[in-house]
C-alpha cells in the first residue's frame, strides 16, 4: 500500500500540488477556531464569535461554487490567486480593526469567506492530466481524503502554537500569509498554468444542470449532517461519561478511522462502476453511524463509524467528474464541497435542541438519521446516476479524446 501511494507521489508535480493545496486551505481550515479566539481576547462575547463565524461559512458557501465556474472560464493562476491575497486582506482587516468598527469587522469575514480559493475543487480538477491513468486518480482522491484528516487536526494546533508564541491577531496574519503561499505554490507550477477546461456550453446553471450531480448534492448535504452533529454530540456524551477528553477521544478516533479507511480505500482498483460503488459505500458508512446510538463506549462506538467517509468521499470525486457537464469540473467538485459544509453547519445546528431534550443518545440518532437519509437519496434517484451522458460531437466521452488511458468521466480538464 506504501508503494503505491509513494510511486503516485513520484509523479511529477504530485507532491507539490497537494502539498500546496493544503498548505493553501490552512485558512479555511482554521477559520473558525482563530476567529472566536481573537474574538474572545478582543473583549466580544461568543454570540459575537459565533456570527463571525457564521458570516464567514456562509460567505465561503456562496463563494466556492462562483469562484469554481470561474476558474473554469479563465484558468486557475487568474482566479485563485486573486482571490487568496483578497480572503487574507479580509483576515487581515479582521486583524486590524479588531471589534471597535462592527461594520469593518462583519465586512471582513465577508470578503475572508466569500474569496476563499476554491483550492480542492482545482486540485482534483488537476489529477486526470497530471497523473494520466484512471487508478491513480482514484488513488489520489483517496489520498487527498486523508489527508484532509491531517490537515483539520494539524491546522487548529498551529493556531494555538501562534497564539502561544504572538498572539491572536499575530495567528491571523501568520495563517492567512501560509495560505497565499500554498496558493501561490500550486497556480504557478506548470500543471495548473497549462490547465484549461473543457469546451463549455452556455448555461445560467453552470454544473447545477447535471442531474446526477444534484443528486450527490443532496445525499452529501446529510453526509455533511451526519458529520456536523457527531461533534456536538461527541461533547454531550463526555458530560454524562467523565468530561472533554472522552469527547476528543472520540473524535480523534473517528478521525484515525476515515485515515484508515481512505488510504485502505485508495490503495487497489475496485471493480464495476463507481456510481453502484458509492451507493454502497455511503450504505456501510450509514450502518457504521447506527452502533452510535447505542453508546456502546468509545471503542465500540467507533469501531466502524468514519472508516467508511474518506472512501465515500473519495467515490464520489470520481462519479462528479463523470456527470459534470463539460467545462464545468472545478464548479462541480466547489459545489460538492459546500454542500458538505452547509450539511455540517446545519447538523451542528440541529442538534442541539436534540441533546437537550434526549441526551447524548437523540444526538447521535441526528447522525444516524442523516447517514440513512443519504442512502435513501442515492437509492430513490439510481436512475439519474446511470452512464454519464455528456458526450463529444462525435459521441466519444471528452475523456477518451483527450487520454484513451482514463476511464470514462475522466474528463476534468486538458493541457493547453
Amino acid at each position: 500500500m506504501a508503494a503505491g501511494y509513494a510511486e503516485l507521489l513520484r509523479t511529477r508535480h504530485a507532491a507539490r500540488l497537494l502539498a500546496g493545496t493544503l498548505i493553501g486551505r490552512l485558512p479555511n481550515a482554521t477559520a473558525p477556531l482563530a476567529v472566536v479566539l481573537f474574538v474572545r481576547a478582543a473583549g466580544g462575547s461568543y454570540a459575537l464569535a459565533g456570527a463571525l463565524s457564521a458570516v464567514y461559512g456562509v460567505c465561503n458557501a456562496i463563494g466556492q461554487p462562483l469562484l469554481g465556474r470561474a476558474v473554469d472560464l479563465y484558468g486557475q493562476p487568474r482566479v485563485m490567486l486573486p482571490a487568496s491575497v483578497l480572503s487574507a486582506l479580509g483576515m487581515a482587516l479582521l486583524a486590524v480593526v479588531g471589534l471597535d468598527v462592527l461594520w469593518l469587522t462583519y465586512a471582513a469575514m465577508v470578503i475572508a469567506g466569500f474569496f476563499t480559493p476554491p483550492l480542492e475543487g482545482g486540485l482534483r480538477a488537476l489529477w486526470p492530466g497530471v497523473l494520466k491513468r484512471a487508478d491513480r486518480v482514484h488513488a489520489a482522491y483517496a489520498l487527498d481524503a486523508v489527508a484532509q484528516e491531517v490537515m483539520f487536526a494539524v491546522g487548529p494546533l498551529l493556531v494555538t502554537l501562534c497564539v502561544a508564541a504572538w498572539s491572536e491577531g499575530a495567528a491571523l496574519w501568520v495563517i492567512n500569509l501560509i495560505g497565499v503561499f500554498g496558493a501561490l505554490s500550486v497556480v504557478v507550477s506548470e500543471p495548473s498554468r497549462k490547465w484549461r477546461s473543457g469546451p463549455r456550453e452556455a448555461h445560467w446553471l453552470g454544473a447545477l444542470r447535471s442531474a446526477g450531480l444534484l443528486v450527490l448534492i443532496g445525499a452529501f448535504f446529510f453526509v455533511g449532517l451526519a458529520m456536523g452533529s457527531i461533534a456536538v454530540a461527541a461533547v454531550a456524551y463526555a458530560d454524562e461519561h467523565g468530561g472533554g477528553m472522552v469527547s476528543s477521544a472520540l473524535l480523534s478516533a473517528l478521525g484515525v478511522g476515515a485515515l484508515a479507511g481512505g488510504l485502505v480505500y485508495g490503495a487497489r482498483e475496485w471493480p464495476g462502476r463507481p456510481e453502484s460503488r458509492l451507493r454502497l459505500l455511503v450504505g456501510l458508512l450509514a450502518l457504521g453511524y447506527l452502533p452510535l446510538v447505542l453508546v456502546p463506549g468509545v471503542v465500540g462506538m467507533t469501531a466502524l463509524t468514519g472508516v467508511f467517509l474518506a472512501p465515500a468521499l473519495a467515490c464520489a470525486f470520481v462519479v462528479v467528474d463523470r456527470h459534470a457537464p463539460k467545462g464545468t469540473v472545478t464548479e462541480a467538485f466547489s459545489w460538492l464541497v459546500t454542500t458538505f459544509g452547509v450539511g455540517s453547519a446545519v447538523g451542528a445546528s440541529v442538534v442541539g435542541p436534540a441533546v437537550e431534550s434526549g441526551g447524548a443518545v437523540a444526538g447521535f440518532a441526528v447522525a444516524g438519521a442523516g447517514g440513512l437519509a443519504a442512502l435513501v437519496v442515492l437509492l430513490s434517484t439510481k436512475r439519474f446516476l446511470g452512464d454519464p451522458v455528456w458526450r463529444t460531437p462525435g459521441g466519444a466521452t471528452a475523456e477518451n479524446d483527450r487520454n484513451g488511458a482514463l476511464e470514462p468521466g475522466f474528463r476534468a480538464g486538458r493541457q493547453a
